[in-house]
């Protein structure tokens, strides 16, 4: 009878240790992609690219093992074990339908465009613009932030409008993998960047780049689109045939929230910002041409408003607009060439561009259009992260 009572207790302890060991997995499995104390700072993408890819596997074991563990056990108190196990269903249900990326943030149904008689979204709003063969488009901040990721066609191309909040980031990439079309999801985040999964292959792609950080695709780079941050009055004054995503009604709380984080009055501590310089959360423009980078001090454009400097061996201009918020970079002709910035117009002696790079007075600069250069508005935090040895201007 002892060794029989041995084993009971035996099983037990099994039991009580596998689901300890169960409810340990799933906040794993999910702290290591979501903004949690200290999880973002750490090198753990591989353990969390394991982890969620045998997520399925773990689970069926500790079922397994829990099933075999109960039926082998004698429970004085009935009720303990059925109190733990609907714990445990309560943790699994929080983590994973609660605290995952893709329940905490939805795609739109339908990508809503008005052109600019029609459009109701404020002119002094942040947009991401896009534009190629004449089509051009724009994306507010305020939504695109929300949902981290939007789907659209411009013309025949598809494209992907990216934005981490966390980084303040956006990148406009071409949903694609070699030459073939993809399906992504937001899946969580490293290093406070958000990633994506591709359907596919369930690779993770970094939202800051475009490159694929684990699964089979790892090194796989997403091509990127050539893409501007401005308030959309500048963006229509570029662009006024261009079209402009409009809010969708289903989300207008979540649309509430994000209100004042472009203008950088956010109160989270994820969100939040540095007004004084080279601070975790100070706003810099980032610029980077083939291995080369350097991060431009936000405070220090807004006083100068036209900055030049050569990256690698390129020589660039980066300039703002009077309004304060929208900016553009270009390559120079060459070094010797400086510009200066009058009416939001960039002028090199005869020559004169507008803020997408056009030529001004065609027939003079031969119809020869500056250069775009894509440059980021991001926190400091993220920049210096993903470019650890990129420059300071």
């Amino acid at each position: 009878m002892s060794e029989l009572g041995s084993d009971v207790r035996h099983m037990k302890k099994i039991f009580y240790l596998t689901l300890i060991a169960w409810a340990i997995f799933e906040i794993a499995n999910v702290f290591f992609i979501m903004p949690m104390p200290g999880s973002q700072r750490m090198e753990s993408i591989g353990l969390a690219y394991f982890l969620y890819h045998w997520r399925l596997a773990f689970r069926a074991g500790f079922a397994l093992l829990l099933f075999w563990s109960f039926f082998k056990s004698t429970f004085r108190y009935k009720w303990l074990p059925a109190l733990a196990l609907t714990a445990l269903a309560a943790l699994i249900y929080v983590f994973n339908f609660q605290m995952s990326a893709d329940h905490m943030f939805y795609q739109p149904s339908a990508v809503l465009m008005k052109n600019a008689a029609e459009n109701k979204v404020d002119s002094n709003r942040l947009v991401i613009g896009i534009e190629k063969n004449g089509v051009a488009k724009a994306y507010p901040i305020q939504f695109i932030g929300y949902h981290h990721q939007v789907r659209d066609m411009l013309g025949n191309q598809a494209v992907m409008v990216t934005y981490c909040t966390v980084c303040r980031s956006g990148r406009v990439f071409l949903p694609e993998v070699n030459g073939q079309p993809e399906q992504f999801r937001l899946v969580g985040m490293d290093h406070f960047n958000a990633m994506f999964e591709d359907a596919s292959t369930s690779s993770w792609w970094r939202q800051e780049n475009g490159v694929a950080i684990a699964g089979p695709l790892k090194g796989a780079v997403l091509p990127e689109m050539t893409s501007w941050q401005m308030t959309l009055g500048q963006w229509l004054q570029l662009y006024p045939q261009s079209l402009v995503m409009q809010p969708d009604s289903a989300f207008a709380e979540s649309y509430e929230h994000m209100k004042d984080y472009e203008s950088g009055k956010g109160k989270s501590d994820l969100t939040r910002t540095d007004s004084l310089s080279w601070k975790e959360k100070s706003w810099v423009v980032g610029i980077e041409i083939g291995n080369e980078s350097t991060a431009f001090d936000w405070n220090k454009l807004v006083k100068e408003r036209i900055i030049h400097e050569t990256i690698g061996q390129t020589p660039v201009v980066l300039a703002l607009a009077a309004d304060g918020h929208s900016f553009a970079a270009f390559e120079r002709p060459d070094a010797k060439t400086m510009f200066i910035l009058q009416n939001d117009t960039l002028m090199a002696g005869t020559a004169k561009y507008d803020l997408a790079g056009r030529a001004l007075n065609s027939e003079e600069t031969k119809k020869v259009n500056l250069k775009k250069v894509n440059a980021y508005q991001e926190f400091w935090h993220s920049w210096k992260i993903f470019h650890p040895m990129g420059k300071r201007y």
